[in-house]
């Protein structure tokens, strides 16, 4: 799994065989220069969500529900996740916390939204945890990110990202529950992984990169070098040249 927030992006994801794709809240920092998730909106989630479903014609889309779009009530939860999935065009929604939130998870699945879970570093907390802060360390959380897990599951999530914990934990967690785990800074033993397609194209954000991602490309570096090869030869008459030309 990988992050898109555009109909291109997506396209060339959907291309390559992704069977998820995340349209993330993560939007916030990669697209639209918050320095954190917590300021995205319902109505930024729709926009690129839509935009998404655009390039993709075989990938299952996930998108996120923003911070305070499922917290307050679950009547308000199961309006925006209705949302996503009837004006988005999204196939499922995706939702931070873990026991306290498996009431809201419940209510979401019995009313036909398919969600998936997401426990450990959940992002949308970073002002409570002190930052962005590995989870799970003591054995004391490891046993409630483990009871978080199997309560998410009994309500019904039919997947569940594990972010920034240690390895052994997770794998300890994808071997208790009955449904697919995804790993983003959660080691190898998850079923599946997931990164952010910015941090993975190398392409800086403005923010730290992680430990855990690996850059598969430098794509930043070769869209600066296009743009003062393009700047130095507008400056210098260089282009547009007669084949570019009517």
């Amino acid at each position: 799994m990988l992050t898109a927030y555009d109909a291109t992006t997506a396209r060339y994801m959907d291309t390559a065989g992704f069977p998820i794709i995340l349209v993330g809240d993560s939007v916030g920092m990669t697209v639209l220069g918050y320095d954190s998730t917590l300021p995205v909106t319902m109505e930024d989630m729709l926009h690129h969500t839509q935009a998404v479903m655009r390039g993709v014609h075989a990938a299952l889309v996930v998108a996120d529900m923003p911070f305070l779009s499922f917290q307050v009530t679950r009547a308000q939860a199961l309006v925006h996740a209705g949302r996503l999935l009837k004006q988005g065009g999204a196939d499922a929604v995706k939702l931070e916390g873990g026991a306290i939130r498996a009431a809201t998870v419940q209510h979401l699945v019995a009313n036909g939204v398919p969600v998936m879970g997401h426990i450990g570093l959940t992002p949308q907390s970073v002002k409570a945890m002190g930052g962005y802060k590995v989870q799970g360390r003591s054995a004391v959380d490891a046993d409630r990110l483990l009871d978080d897990a199997l309560a998410l599951t009994a309500a019904g999530i039919f997947s569940l990202v594990l972010e920034g914990m240690p390895a052994d934990l997770a794998s300890r967690i994808t071997a208790a529950v009955d449904v697919p785990t995804i790993g983003i800074g959660a080691g190898p033993d998850c079923d599946g992984q997931v990164l952010v397609v910015h941090d993975l194209l190398g392409v800086e954000t403005g923010n730290v990169t992680p430990r855990f991602v690996k850059r598969y490309a430098e794509v930043g570096a070769a869209m600066q070098e296009a743009f003062a090869a393009y700047k130095r030869e507008v400056e210098g008459g260089q282009f547009p040249a007669a084949e570019h030309c009517y």
